[in-house]
């Protein structure tokens, strides 16, 4: 059997060949796994979808998932230390945010995705 070579981008069986996606550095594949660890408790998912619709304090997000402050609290320490979200004291509350919409794009593809085969 002899092995055929074909030029890049030449059509074969299963379509065309496509080029190679650069590999990011070691450092950026790190960050992206510690990012997507700290999404990936259903708390601080559902935390991320109450807060691409609004800035919320903590009693607001116990009352919006039905959770205990202290494990809203402890989910919000977790995002907060992988630079999910950012929180502001107001008077006595503190406020919490996205720092991007990109995060919750994450977020968002990956239910929409679990959804699609429900």
């Amino acid at each position: 059997m002899t092995a055929v070579s074909q030029a890049p981008g030449e059509v074969h069986a299963d379509g065309p060949v496509k080029p190679s996606t650069p590999v990011p550095s070691a450092t950026a594949l790190a960050g992206a796994g510690e990012l997507l660890r700290a999404l990936a408790a259903p708390v601080r998912i559902a935390i991320v979808l109450q807060l691409r619709d609004a800035e919320r304090c903590v009693h607001e997000l116990v009352d919006a998932l039905d959770v205990a402050q202290p494990l809203i609290s402890q989910h919000l320490r977790v995002l907060k230390a992988a630079g999910v979200v950012y929180g502001e004291r107001r008077g006595r509350e503190v406020v919490y945010r996205l720092v991007d919409d990109h995060l919750s794009h994450i977020v968002v593809d990956a239910v929409a995705h679990v959804q699609e085969d429900a």
